[in-house]
């Protein structure tokens, strides 16, 4: 699927995200073999509650048995949405160094691979 098809359905689900705390909406389209999963991001009053757009969409996947997925766009209207470092080490846990992350507000968009965002990450 070409980014532009991506941006085009997280401008459409972005209407979801639940952000009354930042006013920053975020939307993340992942897809592959597995097809399309979204997620947006959903903010809690106690902060640390709050769940990033990115887990949001590789928790969904994970729990509908999905987890053949190659490319990423991460959408935000507000601001260039860069995925925060838990977001990076979740992302790691599940996808390879060469996993396409492309972030967009709009009107910018930046290309890495999870590798280049998270060059030194966790592993058992």
């Amino acid at each position: 699927m070409k980014t532009v098809e991506m941006l085009k359905i997280a401008k459409e689900v972005v209407r979801n995200s639940y952000s009354p705390y930042s006013k920053v909406k975020v939307a993340a389209v992942m897809v592959g073999e597995d097809g399309v999963v979204t997620g947006v991001n959903v903010e809690n009053a106690s902060y640390g509650l709050t769940v990033c757009a990115e887990r949001v969409a590789v928790f969904k996947a994970l729990s509908e048995g999905k987890k053949n997925f190659y490319k990423m766009l991460i959408y935000s209207p507000d601001v260039m949405p860069y995925p925060c470092g838990a977001c990076r080490q979740v992302l790691s846990e599940f996808f390879p160094e060469d996993f396409e992350i492309v972030v967009t507000d709009g009107r910018e968009e930046e290309t890495f691979t999870l590798g280049e965002l998270l060059p030194f990450n966790f592993k058992l």
